[in-house]
């Protein structure tokens, strides 16, 4: 799992006929201290969650385990809306950017 946040949608009006009716959203992973990376991902919303909200998202295997995925072609899947994240100030140091 990664932890993202929202950055936008993508609409596609032609895609594959199990892709009807999922909403493809556009992340990015953030770092534990909330900051952005490079890069994005497209992913299909199980959740329900909304822009600029952190997420949770699985990739590969565990996309298509995610509800209602099954047999659908999916990469990565938001699974989770993240309310808090805690980090102990002494594991801080292995998880420098």
């Amino acid at each position: 799992m990664i932890i993202a946040r929202i950055i936008g949608t993508v609409v596609a009006s032609q895609k594959d006929a199990r892709l009807e009716g999922k909403k493809l959203l556009i992340v990015r992973p953030v770092n534990l201290d909330g900051t952005d990376t490079s890069g994005y991902v497209v992913a299909v919303d199980t959740v329900g969650a909304g822009f600029h909200e952190r997420v949770l998202v699985v990739a590969g295997s565990s996309a298509r385990l995610a509800q209602n995925m099954k047999d659908t072609p999916v990469d990565a899947a938001v699974v989770g809306v993240i309310d808090t994240v805690d980090i102990h100030a002494a594991d801080t140091e292995l998880y420098r950017p």
